[in-house]
């Protein structure tokens, strides 16, 4: 076998890595318990939900009490269906799809934060 001597000025200076491959990006600490359910950030989100859809903005009145209010109107002609017409589903789409946005939120901030992510 004839090895040859190369260079130094020829050698490459970096080993080819694999794009695919984000190095580090977890930090090292990747955990197979991706959700970390922590029952703080669902209390503090709705705590956190509940507060300020309880302003009367609308028209004088609150988000939550316009829910709650056209649960109330619906139950009363329970074994009835709502109508697809009815303002129950604008409150009920409204109210829920914004809790969720404050409780994810709120598990972003508060594991980014314990965990220092935020730090860096």
């Amino acid at each position: 076998m004839n090895k040859q001597k190369v260079p130094a000025f020829l050698k490459p200076t970096l080993r080819a890595k694999n794009p695919l491959r984000v190095a580090g990006a977890s930090g090292g600490r990747f955990t197979w318990n991706w959700l970390r359910r922590d029952l703080n950030v669902v209390g503090f989100g709705l705590i956190g939900w509940l507060a300020p859809s309880s302003i009367p903005v609308i028209n004088g009145k609150s988000l939550t009490g316009l829910f709650f209010k056209s649960i109330g109107n619906e139950l009363a002609h329970f074994p009835t269906p709502p109508a697809l017409t009815s303002q129950f589903w604008l409150w009920l789409v409204t109210w829920h799809l914004s809790l969720f946005i404050c409780v994810t939120f709120g598990q972003i901030g508060f594991k980014g934060r314990t965990e220092d992510y935020f730090e860096r």
